[in-house]
């Protein structure tokens, strides 16, 4: 029997009676746990004694503590051990004898050097999923070096997608790091199914590796088939799509942007018709299909700027509402905060951390009849006493292991 956490007299999740313990840091691999603790399960978040997960420090703007720490961590208890210390390692085995799942992403050879490799758990574990997330997979000429969101999406092409020509950009979320740590989720609950459903047919230990740069180049299919077909490397158009015209943003009389889009070549016809009042455009045959549309976007660009020029956003968006047509206001992030999309639809909740309780936006996952789980930030080592106790350790064993450094001192909030 996996030991219950001491929170679990709140409302079960689907995951409710999985563990997972992790050893992550930064955001791929606390993404994954995250979203598997929101859904019920247990992780448990090993941390170095000294500083723990550096993205711990990587701000101090959310009441002292590090935002991208609060966003990624919610829902977890965090652990302080040792694991160059024999002790410190004999406790990790002790949680990974009864854990379901073991997460990583720490620096390359980091796992083996602690002797867990798939290889060396599948003797110990049997029945242990193993998901180890890196940063260019192995076997490659990349494999050996470091990798961030960054210099993954250079690497991968993502940044030269975005921007404009000559002036490549990173897109703003860690978009890497966020896809990844949802695909090792993703394989995780996957492999938890199989087990459920097929016991005799998927027994023994499952490792799966997920790197940053193939989750990348997955990310990066419509670009990277285009190429691959016509040999043409798209250029990037900041607002807009290469694939797809009209497409982009535009200024507004009251000095706002609106974004106007059309998939299809029907969209294009109401747009030219109903909105720009352009029979003229939807007749021409620059413009019969989407393909020519991208050839001659510039005229269509030209055309949609100067009649929104002209008309105040609520306008503009009533009209193209009217029209059928897709439309959205460019916010900048202190906007969205203040979205009545959000507050409408009761999408904020009060959560707990170190450093008091603070505001966080749901899980996007809406499931019918029950509230996804939304639990506390863990300060470091704040529940390690608690945890070692679950796991059959007594008070005094606590306390020696604490002597002997192989965890982090008594927490005190």
């Amino acid at each position: 029997m996996t030991p219950e956490p001491a929170s679990a007299g709140a409302a079960a999740g689907p995951l409710d009676g999985v563990t997972v313990v992790t050893l992550e840091q930064a955001v791929s691999a606390p993404m994954a746990t995250r979203v598997l603790a929101d859904f019920g399960a247990r992780v448990i978040k090993v941390e170095n004694p000294k500083g723990g997960d550096f993205a711990r420090d990587y701000d101090d703007v959310v009441n002292g503590l590090a935002a991208h720490f609060v966003w990624a961590n919610r829902g977890k208890e965090s652990i302080t051990l040792d694991l160059k210390s024999h002790a410190g390692l004999d406790v990790l085995h002790r949680l990974l004898a009864s854990a379901d799942a073991l997460v990583s992403n720490l620096a390359p050879g980091a796992t083996a050097r602690l002797g867990l490799t798939a290889a060396e758990l599948e003797k110990r574990y049997p029945e242990l999923i193993v998901v180890e997330i890196d940063g260019y997979g192995s076997g490659g000429p990349l494999s050996h070096k470091r990798a961030y969101d960054l210099l993954v999406q250079a690497e991968a092409g993502s940044c030269a997608v975005t921007g404009f020509p000559g002036e490549p950009a990173k897109p703003g979320p860690p978009f890497a790091d966020i896809s990844t740590g949802l695909y090792s989720a993703l394989s995780i609950l996957a492999l938890l199914l199989g087990k459920a459903r097929n016991p005799e047919s998927n027994r023994g230990l499952e490792a799966v590796s997920v790197s940053l740069f193939d989750t990348m180049t997955d990310m990066m299919g419509y670009p990277l088939t285009y190429t691959q077909h016509s040999g043409v490397n798209q250029q990037p158009l900041g607002m807009s799509s290469p694939a797809v015209a009209p497409y982009g943003a535009y200024r507004t009389a009251d000095e706002q942007t609106v974004v106007l889009g059309t998939t299809n070549d029907r969209e294009w016809q109401r747009l030219a018709r109903e909105i720009l009042q352009r029979d003229d455009l939807a007749d021409d045959e620059r413009f019969r299909t989407n393909s020519d549309r991208v050839r001659n976007r510039a005229v269509l660009d030209e055309a949609i700027g100067e009649w929104c020029a002209r008309h105040d956003l609520a306008h503009v968006q009533k009209t193209a509402d009217e029209a059928g047509i897709g439309n959205s206001r460019y916010n900048i992030p202190s906007e969205v905060l203040a979205h009545p999309q959000l507050s409408e639809r009761d999408r904020w909740r009060t959560i707990d951390t170190p450093a008091g309780s603070i505001q966080a936006i749901l899980p996007p996952p809406i499931v019918a009849g029950r509230e996804l789980r939304m639990d506390q930030v863990p300060g470091l080592g704040e529940h390690t006493d608690r945890v070692l106790a679950d796991f059959g350790y007594s008070p005094s064993e606590i306390e020696e292991l604490r002597r002997r450094g192989a965890i982090g001192p008594e927490y005190r909030r």
